[in-house]
């Protein structure tokens, strides 16, 4: 199921459509959400024909003039990931050599986040990799959501928007109005994260599970710190991706005496076995946005998707007429 925040932000749409300098393309990777951004800004997506080689080479062609304008291409580098964000590149490229004034790269989900620094020896910090590939390429500038590590805005030179789809996330537990809330971070890591969210959830109390992880994708849940017991306990990450840390954790939770665990993620990468763990009945209801589109086949009746549509819509225009943006999520 569908549904749109109840946050109001609305731009001045006539300005928008009277400005021929603002060009919206999409990518291939979520092209559902890129429809509801324009809608919200009240434009069309601009024309582009994208057809690929029979070894697997894109090509890319933007259908109108785009010289001297500010062009925004929404492409978030989700699944498969190597595609999506080669598609970015020669999208961007190819409106650096249309002659676009600007080009901002909307990236609702941003790929290869996750190794941001050296753990071991002879590692790749493919997040700073990924920055680097996108600035040659010619972005002007970047507008992310929900980075896995905020320090990821650091590895780029241009400027960069950095937007969050919490308050989708919060308006909507808002308005269910649970009691005994508590927040809950699945690990130390996503502390900062999980206090901001408690915060504007009426400051609710906050517990924090350690863990430790002996693989990639593994995780192994050690003990809670913090009070759930009786509670409505709500996991707070930035993404889930086999479903491995939230699901451990929601089982720490109940065998604390937690009375019912909600997941809530802005990210639904959704490997392989996720499916399975999130709607095996341990969660009353997992909340993601649509960041990443979720196919049918993956949906489950404790599944809501959110819009974050109009978030991106306000950043742009924002973005685009000069205004501030971090005034959105104070």
């Amino acid at each position: 199921m569908l549904r749109s925040p109840t946050i109001s932000l609305q731009p001045t749409l006539p300005q928008i459509a009277d400005n021929n300098r603002l060009r919206l393309f999409s990518g291939s990777a979520n092209i559902p959400l890129s429809q509801e951004v324009a809608r919200y800004l009240g434009m069309d997506l601009g024309p582009m024909v994208r057809k690929r080689f029979a070894d697997g080479e894109l090509y890319i062609q933007i259908q109108e003039s785009i010289r001297g304008c500010d062009v925004y291409l929404i492409q978030p580098t989700c699944h498969p990931v190597n595609d999506h964000l080669m598609e970015l590149l020669i999208m961007v490229d190819a409106c650096r050599r249309a002659s676009a004034r600007q080009i901002t790269a909307v990236i609702p989900y941003y790929g290869y986040a996750r190794a941001d620094r050296k753990t071991a020896g002879r590692e790749s910090i493919t997040a700073k990799l990924v920055a680097n590939l996108i600035t040659e390429a010619g972005a002007s500038r970047i507008l992310a959501m929900d980075l896995h590590s905020a320090q990821i805005q650091g590895y780029f030179d241009i400027p960069f928007d950095h937007v969050y789809g919490s308050p989708a996330l919060i308006n909507y537990l808002a308005n269910k109005q649970l009691s005994d809330l508590v927040v809950v971070s699945p690990d130390v890591g996503g502390v900062a994260r999980a206090r901001a969210f408690a915060k504007k959830l009426n400051d609710a109390p906050l517990a924090i599970i350690d863990k430790r992880r002996q693989a990639h994708n593994v995780a192994e849940v050690m003990n809670l710190i913090g009070d759930v017991e009786g509670k409505t306990a709500v996991l707070v990450d930035d993404m889930i991706d086999t479903g491995g840390t939230i699901s451990e954790g929601a089982r720490l939770l109940r065998k604390e005496g937690a009375r019912q665990v909600y997941a809530c993620a802005t990210h639904a990468v959704f490997s392989p076995p996720a499916i399975e763990r999130l709607s095996s009945g341990i969660f009353e209801e997992v909340i993601v946005t649509n960041t990443i589109p979720v196919p049918e086949t993956d949906r489950f009746k404790q599944l809501t998707v959110l819009s974050v549509a109009n978030v991106l819509g306000e950043t742009i225009w924002r973005v685009h007429e000069d205004s501030s943006v971090s005034s959105m999520f104070r």
